[in-house]
């Protein structure tokens, strides 16, 4: 603030006449006119139209009395009890899922614009049911009333944003898509609105029905979303059976939707080990899902100490660190990590937060959900040899919901800490020599979700930007709170199941069906001239560019396209040449060389033992079909993903199987003083 053009000291050292009479003069002003400043929210207010129409969701202005009020009486309220009974037998769920499949016809047939309308209506019914929401995720979730209302502005978002993504994405010209037949999402208790209503969403506006079978721990929670959904759906004229609550426990239950032949999608958030066992009780499935995450924020020597240590709490320690986003370690490059002073700093500001319950507006951290398991109990109670605690957690009620926040220090490379996730309110710091051996340590974990790191050093910034290996990068910022098309969100290596769209971003409605060529290939080197015009022209357009289509004047919002490491093309039975020669083309294009792997040469047996060996690893394109590669692939989810969609001969569609999407969030301003190069 002392360096502003109107502070007095910047005055004093300028060639400003008289700043004191300057200074005198401007305060002067500002008591005159202190009745007229305007007290309410800015919050919502219209801001310039962006290219695509879409707006995110303003958050609740807690600075406004009005708001706060409003917050308490949410908080107050009696929650809602579950409504909905539980499915107890097999033909529950077969019912439910033939409701969906009868529904869903009609449904897909509207069309994208149809659908997109329904979609709107049920974002406005979100909106108008904040308060309920924000008060049963406070009692069923322990979510704190600031990060319960953000989740509530994501799930409105997500409509939104999937309605206008249906309309852009879905009508490709030459190809043709057909939805899922039935998607069944699966979400976790951490984000029990916006990541169920996500995933809803997303296979809404590509035209497939869905059930959804809610995490145990918060099913009202996401009762009262999809009740608020279906009053928008009803208020279009839209069938509710497109979207069905299935309560199931037991786990041949779970079993059974899985592995119902009219699900053709699965959305699953939850950890790498459920998506291996999806994946192994059935081979074929589409499966699209966010796994776990090992994430770390790096400080250099270079970064404002103060911001650093807000945001690595931030971080840290939001939703009492129950995010696979979150920051489970600080990696300190050189004399940060000997730093009194950013020790201190850190100490006391987790020392200082808050922690009680979510329906106390004053908690900071709230509870953890549930008894902590075998990782998170040792993660908050036993040290590895080396470490010792900075701040040690405490149980802090009888229960053993209510811990106090941690500090595990001198975390050793390869170590447990390292490498494994705990899911709960404890960070690990480690020491690095300098900055390339602080990014060696963040990408050593099998996770590659979220990172961070703080420095002003520009190019620092950028030798990490090109190195670090996750979905979603962040630079002097926290890590988490990842919002709609700002940071669309999806993680790689072990963090993501899948062909690798982003939630939250332009490609992800189109994985929930199929796509091919309308017409069958009749003049082979006509289809892949126009293959590879359709490949140029995709690549100077979009997937060789770099794209922001935010437009913050205070922080950049970078999505772009990065080629995968490895990449395999199984020639396979019926695989026909023209189409063989198409993918390499592709792959060529987008600056990767593939290995190639013919069943003429390499059977499907040897070829899928390769992959199940660990011989082959990274992205398999498959051309024709490739008996047992899906089954051998399943046993090492996360490190290998097979794709075996028919060829087409847009480049949109087979480009984009050779690449990684990646979201980098850079901030612009320090204290509020935004960067000349920013204007």
């Amino acid at each position: 603030e002392n360096a502003a053009p109107q502070n007095f000291l910047h005055q004093s050292f300028a060639p400003v006449a008289d700043p004191l009479a300057k200074a005198e003069a401007a305060f002067r002003v500002s008591v005159a006119d202190r009745a007229t400043y305007p007290l309410d929210t800015r919050a919502g207010r219209p801001l310039p139209e962006p290219a695509d129409g879409f707006h995110n969701e303003p958050d609740v202005d807690g600075a406004v009395q009005s708001a706060r009020d409003w917050a308490l009486a949410a908080l107050a309220a009696t929650p809602p009890a579950q409504a909905i009974p539980e499915a107890t037998t097999a033909a529950d769920v077969d019912a439910a899922i033939v409701r969906g499949v009868r529904a869903g016809t009609a449904w897909a047939a509207l069309g994208p614009r149809r659908r997109a309308e329904a979609l709107v209506k049920a974002a406005e019914q979100l909106a108008a049911h904040r308060g309920e929401l924000l008060g049963i995720m406070a009692h069923e979730a322990g979510k704190t009333v600031a990060e319960g209302d953000p989740e509530v502005s994501e799930a409105i978002d997500f409509a939104r944003y999937y309605a206008e993504s249906a309309i852009e994405t879905l009508d490709l010209s030459g190809l043709v898509f057909t939805p899922s037949k039935l998607t069944a999402v699966i979400p976790p208790w951490n984000f029990p609105v916006a990541i169920p209503v996500g995933g809803v969403m997303a296979a809404l506006a590509a035209g497939s029905p869905v059930v959804i079978k809610p995490a145990r721990l918060t099913r009202r929670c996401v009762e009262v979303a999809v009740g608020a959904i279906h009053k928008g759906l009803a208020d279009a004229g839209v069938d509710t059976d497109i979207l069905q609550v299935l309560h199931v426990a037991d786990s041949d239950l779970g079993r059974h939707l899985v592995t119902h032949p009219d699900v053709e999608t699965v959305v699953l958030t939850g950890s790498i080990d459920t998506a291996a066992m999806f994946a192994n009780w059935r081979p074929e499935l589409n499966l699209l899902a966010e796994t776990s995450g090992k994430n770390a924020l790096v400080v250099t020597p270079s970064a404002d100490l103060d911001l650093a240590v807000a945001d690595l709490v931030k971080s840290a320690f939001g939703h009492a660190g129950q995010k696979c986003s979150a920051a489970s370690l600080g990696i300190l490059v050189g004399s940060v990590y000997t730093s009194d002073r950013f020790r201190s700093q850190l100490v006391d500001a987790v020392r200082s937060l808050r922690v009680g319950p979510g329906t106390e507006i004053s908690t900071v951290m709230g509870p953890v959900i549930e008894q902590p398991g075998a990782k998170l109990r040792r993660g908050l109670t036993a040290l590895d040899p080396g470490e010792r605690w900075l701040v040690e957690p405490m149980q802090l009620d009888d229960d053993g919901l209510m811990w106090s926040p941690g500090i595990r220090d001198n975390v050793r490379p390869g170590s447990w800490f390292h490498l494994n996730e705990c899911f709960g309110p404890v960070l690990g710091l480690m020491q690095a020599r300098d900055l390339d051996e602080a990014i060696e340590l963040q990408n050593a974990t099998a996770f590659g979700l979220t990172g961070g790191i703080h420095t002003l050093d520009e190019e620092e910034i950028a030798a990490w930007i090109d190195k670090v290996q996750v979905g979603n990068a962040y630079v002097n910022r926290h890590i988490t709170g990842a919002i709609v098309r700002r940071q669309p969100f999806g993680g790689w290596k072990g963090s993501a199941v899948g062909p690798g769209a982003k939630a939250g971003g332009p490609n992800y409605v189109a994985e929930f069906g199929t796509w091919r060529d309308v017409e069958p290939v009749t003049d082979p080197a006509a289809w892949l001239d126009e293959a590879r015009r359709s490949d140029i022209a995709t690549w100077t357009l979009e997937f060789g560019k770099e794209h922001d289509p935010s437009g913050l004047r205070v922080e950049a919002n970078v999505f772009r396209y990065r080629p995968v490491s490895a990449y395999t093309v199984r020639v396979g039975h019926g695989a026909k040449e023209h189409e063989v020669k198409r993918v390499v083309a592709a792959a060529r294009v987008a600056g990767v060389e593939p290995a190639v792997s013919e069943r003429a040469i390499e059977s499907d047996d040897a070829f899928a033992s390769r992959v199940a060996s660990g011989e082959i690893s990274g992205r398999i394109r498959v051309v024709g079909e490739a008996p047992g590669l899906r089954a051998a692939a399943a046993t090492r989810l996360g490190e290998v993903t097979v794709l075996d969609a028919p060829v087409t001969y847009h480049g949109r569609r087979e480009l984009l199987n050779l690449l990684r999407e990646q979201a980098l969030s850079i901030t612009k301003h320090r204290f509020g003083h935004v960067k000349e190069d920013a204007a």
